[in-house]
């Protein structure tokens, strides 16, 4: 049993680490994107990736509780509201992208990348921030 919880806890540390290197990915993506059609193809095939990471570090972070008897702790709820928060913030900048987004409307994309560069420093922070905190525990 000790053995399933350790892989369980290396799969989600790694998912949190891949997650990171997702969103560092979206940033560098953004900032030399210069076509919203090019960008948004790309953001495309990228979304379901980030979308998946979030899904198993919760899923994880779920079976693990299970594991605990679902013993919440302050870090445990804490690492759950940032999951839903990054949820939130992923399809807002993908609603951003796709409703707000007129490509015949010049400074569009500009206008789109602000908000984008918001939304992902917001979490990236949040991922950071969370793991270590985390560490330090």
């Amino acid at each position: 049993m000790e053995a399933m919880y350790t892989a369980g806890l290396n799969i989600h540390y790694f998912g949190v680490i891949v997650l990171m290197g997702v969103v560092l990915f979206n940033i560098v993506m953004l900032s030399l994107s210069h076509h919203i059609v090019r960008y948004s193809k790309r953001m495309r095939i990228v979304m379901p990736i980030s979308s998946s990471l979030i899904a198993l570090i919760l899923f994880t972070g779920a079976v693990m509780m299970a594991a605990k008897h679902l013993h919440f702790t302050f870090a445990n709820s804490a690492m759950i509201v940032i999951g839903i928060l990054m949820i939130i913030l992923e399809a807002k900048r993908y609603k951003t992208l796709k409703r707000k987004t007129d490509i015949t409307q010049e400074g569009a994309f500009a206008l789109y990348k602000k908000k984008a560069f918001r939304f992902l420093g917001i979490e990236m922070s949040l991922l950071i921030a969370i793991t270590l905190w985390m560490m330090a525990q």
